[in-house]
């Protein structure tokens, strides 16, 4: 993948917190922290995109599909926690 060395403005109290986070071992470089957390937010949007255009299609999910959701979510993120 290429990179593009570009200047971003941030509140200070942001930009402290993620050098702390980069200092505590979350990430290998500021750089990589900030390219992390930009691809994060990407992906979360397009997936949100992806929701607003199944509910479109077939409509919200009702209430026992909310909550088999829930329960599968809630399974899996236990077991990835171990």
């Amino acid at each position: 993948m290429t990179t593009s060395k570009v200047a971003i403005s941030m509140p200070s109290e942001v930009l402290s917190l993620a050098k702390r986070k980069v200092r505590e071992g979350r990430a290998k470089s500021l750089s990589a922290f900030v390219t992390e957390a930009v691809d994060e937010k990407l992906r979360h949007e397009e997936l949100a995109d992806i929701l607003a255009t199944m509910d479109r299609e077939h409509g919200k999910p009702d209430l026992a599909a909310r909550q088999w959701v829930k329960k599968v979510l809630r399974r899996s993120s236990s077991t990835q926690a171990r």
